[in-house]
């Protein structure tokens, strides 16, 4: 049939179904009033409209997270799409597929400084793979196809469009564009006979896995591909379920609660084989693991984006590849006969194991003992989502992911971020449990979406480390100025109550035997729950304390007070 007349805001929804969108995450504006009114009549997509647009740019990050598909986002203008932008950046930083649409003035009062007016494409350029603005009804399809190809396809990343108010309500006859299907770059011919001979030549391997994209066949392949090489694998930061924790090859994450031990081990590494990975600042512990630009370990990295293997170390050996691609060939090649690491791989994972027992602590809520304790508790099918600040040492370093089971969090280190991931998460895959960690900091910045996952039918369970401090940031005041403590002390209102009065469920814990009771409640419950867990400041870290690393740092400036 030929096409028919059409608002700009209903091409534009049609795009989105031609697509395959089934779900767009929203703060509703004035700006983009045709495109609300075209998803009033389309029942294919749930629109989820969240409390803040930061929440609802974090909401379509971790969607893109979790199914491989462009997350969907819609804001206003000026204000909106500022508060939207930390969740572009988290998606630019962790290689997530998103689309962000923006309500923009009408044409004929751009360049005027009009209400909340902002150039777009200036303001998303650094941190958005794409930034653009439709001009025309008629070219609606063109751009939103190529959204989602430039989204999906290389390194996935965000792309931002800005949609002018009468450009939408414009009437337009145009046909819609093809589905789109994302270019994925497969290992070549030759390259893991490649990869074979640098690993047969070497005597101490590890293998770094990251990255966006892991399906879980690539998951179990590339599983397959290390046990029968006796290889250790290690996860990037923040990407421990790309390769399963429970493998007798699994050592570890490199980020920033990682044990001395495994540091030590990449240092002695004689070849890297880094899948995925972009071997940024908190997976090589700030650029100290391995030397720029010519490492000390023989290097083979492949990565979705060809200028990502040389962008810090030079590789003796870059695949463009995609992560999953690479997994699946690497499951077909030819185990080695010799593996002398086998020893060095062994030990390394005994590392790992003893690293899950806690450290000792006397305190009422010692929260090693109830993360191994949640740990065991959890089904095969679950995801966790975690925040920035100190509190992600616990899930970091207790909990352990095997595919279906996911781990969600930003490696951009944004703030804010648990909430409205766990939330969207609860609601992409409902049935399944989710549990957001967050500290209390993070969760006054976004607590409030609960209330959106109450709406939309999500139920989290969110654990709120409440130490009433800014940890993080106190932990850096005491390492390089001891004692002067300001601005990182917080008075905090009374979580568990502000879950009940938001219609969820609330729980408060402070010992430690209480925690998996309140826990089971909290998921029984069957609604969004908030478990506040009255951690003590003093444990800063996993490992240490604030006494000990205030004692330290004092000592370090004494000797050098004395020189």
């Amino acid at each position: 049939m030929a096409p028919k007349a059409r608002s700009g805001g209903r091409i534009l929804v049609d795009q989105l179904l031609v697509h395959g969108a089934d779900m767009a995450f929203c703060v509703p504006g004035e700006s983009y009033l045709e495109v609300l009114d075209a998803l009033h009549d389309s029942k294919a997509i749930k629109l989820v409209n969240a409390r803040h647009e930061a929440g609802a740019a974090n909401m379509a990050d971790a969607y893109g997270k979790l199914t491989g598909r462009p997350g969907i986002a819609m804001v206003t203008r000026g204000p909106g799409a500022c508060q939207a932008s930390v969740g572009v950046h988290t998606a630019f930083q962790d290689s997530t597929p998103m689309i962000l649409l923006v309500g923009q003035v009408g044409r004929e009062m751009m360049d005027r400084e009009a209400f909340q007016e902002i150039d777009y494409r200036q303001m998303f350029g650094p941190v958005a793979k794409w930034a653009a603005q439709i001009d025309l009804a008629e070219r609606i399809p063109e751009y939103i196809a190529r959204a989602f190809h430039v989204a999906t396809s290389g390194r996935p990343g965000p792309v931002v469009l800005a949609l002018p108010e009468d450009m939408l309500t414009d009437h337009a006859t145009v046909a819609d564009a093809d589905p789109y299907r994302p270019v994925r770059a497969a290992p070549a011919a030759g390259d893991m006979d490649r990869v074979m001979a640098l690993l047969g030549a070497a005597e101490r391997p590890l293998a770094i896995v990251g990255g966006p994209g892991w399906t879980d066949e690539a998951a179990l392949a590339f599983r397959q591909f290390a046990e029968a090489n006796d290889l250790p694998v290690t996860a990037g930061f923040r990407r421990m379920d790309a390769y399963a924790n429970d493998s007798r090859c699994y050592v570890g994450e490199y980020g920033t609660a990682s044990p001395a031990a495994l540091l030590k081990r990449a240092k002695e590494a004689d070849l890297l084989l880094v899948v995925g990975a972009r071997l940024g600042e908190m997976t090589t512990q700030g650029y100290t693991l391995i030397d720029a630009p010519r490492p000390r370990q023989k290097l083979i990295h492949v990565h979705a984006s060809a200028e990502e293997t040389g962008r810090v170390f030079n590789a003796d050996l870059a695949i463009q590849a995609n992560a999953s691609l690479f997994a699946l060939a690497s499951a077909k090649a030819k185990p080695l006969a010799s593996r002398p690491w086998a020893s060095w791989t062994k030990a390394a994972r005994a590392e790992f194991e003893a690293n899950l027992t806690p450290t000792p602590y006397n305190g009422a809520l010692d929260m090693g003992v109830a993360m191994r304790a949640l740990a065991a508790e959890l089904p095969d099918a679950f995801t966790v989502t975690v925040d920035a600040g100190n509190h992600t040492g616990w899930p970091h370093r207790y909990l352990t992911y095997k595919r279906p089971a996911r781990f969600v969090g930003p490696t951009s280190g944004a703030m804010g971020y648990s909430v409205p991931a766990a939330v969207a998460a609860s609601i992409v895959h409902p049935g399944r449990l989710v549990v957001g960690c967050v500290g209390d900091g993070g969760f006054m910045m976004s607590g409030q979406e609960i209330a959106t996952a109450l709406q939309h039918g999500g139920a989290p369970v969110i654990l709120v480390f409440n130490n009433q401090i800014y940890g993080t940031i106190r932990m850096h005041q005491e390492r390089e100025h001891p004692g002067r403590v300001v601005g990182t002390d917080l008075v905090n209102p009374d979580f568990a109550a502000f879950a009940r009065a938001l219609g969820c469920h609330g729980e408060t814990v402070e010992k430690t035997d209480d925690f998996l009771p309140a826990f089971r409640r909290a998921v029984a419950s069957k609604k969004p729950a908030v478990v506040e867990l009255k951690t003590d400041p003093e444990m800063i870290t996993t490992r240490t304390t604030i006494a000990a690393i205030r004692e330290a740092a004092l000592k370090r400036q004494a000797e050098a007070a004395r020189k």
